[in-house]
């Protein structure tokens, strides 16, 4: 099963210490549960990767993976069938070794919208939530982050982050915990926090925000992206059954409405930096994710409606301080 120790000795000196009062109980009985009927056929393909040192690698402008020359033909066959595996891919992409996995979403150009907006990351703690597979981990290490904490309760999220690490040379600044957010400790230690792709999935996304301020440090800085609506500061669209074929989303608020929860919740210094609408080129349909996608998502006869008649996802990036 996955070992969680070089994290426990990464934590035991510093600002995450405290964590150590709960999180390898929380972990060892994750372990117990992790039953999942998929579960040990993901992790038995991870555990068959060799750990490869990338002669070149690339984290600052994408998540590359280069040997000194190209692998075997029957190697790289190997590698492939067993991260394909791992499918569905969701967040990416990935080139490691010339093997291009293709991911639903170009995380990446969410990545360049973010960036030139926030703080320098070189040297801080960073947290991120709902992270997924880690691709944003990856590109904060490149950053320079002194350590990326990614938690995502998701199985197979770990999975994949897990088998790109061997790819990747094992490296030990990006960690990703099966955890939510509200089985954290108010750690109260990072300099960054990210949420991205996440509130709307929360039944009370007041709390979700009061547990992101109490995982900062002082004067540390929250970058949020989530889906919005246009409207005043009272616009909150709260979907029936689905929206956009998902079942698990709640609350859609306007950006003033948005605003306005962060500073109930103790945030100043709020922007909105980007707001972008998203296409079926940055959310579509790959042989690394063949199931359905963005283009089935859309009202056929009007792209600009989901196919239940709400407004087609519309996300913004909102940049805010621990007040």
């Amino acid at each position: 099963m996955t070992d969680f120790g070089d994290f426990y000795q990464l934590i035991a000196k510093g600002p995450l210490s405290p964590w150590l009062n709960t999180l390898p109980a929380q972990l060892s009985a994750w372990q117990q549960e992790s039953l999942h009927g998929k579960f040990r056929q993901w992790f038995n393909a991870v555990e068959r990767l060799p750990v490869m040192t990338p002669a070149r690698l690339d984290l600052l402008h994408g998540v590359t993976a280069q040997g000194e020359t190209p692998l075997a033909a029957g190697q790289k066959e190997g590698i492939e069938a067993l991260l394909r595996q791992l499918m569905p891919w969701r967040k990416g992409p990935f080139s490691l070794y010339d093997i291009e996995i293709e991911t639903e979403w170009r995380s990446d150009w969410k990545w360049e919208r973010v960036l030139p907006h926030i703080g320098p990351l070189a040297g801080r703690l960073i947290l991120d939530v709902g992270c997924g597979s880690g691709y944003h981990l990856w590109r904060m290490v490149g950053a320079g982050a002194r350590l990326a904490v990614g938690i995502d309760p998701m199985q197979l999220f770990l999975c994949q982050f897990e088998a790109v690490r061997k790819l990747l040379g094992g490296d030990l600044r990006a960690h990703l915990l099966p955890l939510g957010i509200e089985q954290l400790p108010d750690l109260r230690a990072f300099d960054t926090v990210f949420s991205m792709g996440v509130l709307y999935h929360r039944r009370s996304p007041l709390d979700h925000l009061l547990q992101l301020r109490n995982q900062l440090a002082d004067d540390g800085e929250l970058v949020l992206e989530t889906l919005v609506i246009e409207g005043d500061d009272r616009q909150v669209l709260v979907p029936g059954e689905r929206y956009a074929r998902m079942r698990n989303v709640y609350f859609i608020p306007s950006v003033n409405a948005l605003t306005a929860w962060l500073e109930k919740c103790g945030f100043g210094q709020i922007r909105l930096v980007d707001m972008t609408a998203t296409s079926t080129e940055e959310q579509r349909r790959t042989p690394w994710m063949t199931s359905e996608s963005l283009e089935d998502f859309l009202h056929p006869d009007d792209p600009r409606k989901t196919v239940e008649g709400y407004p087609a996802p519309l996300r913004a990036i909102m940049v805010a301080r621990k007040a």
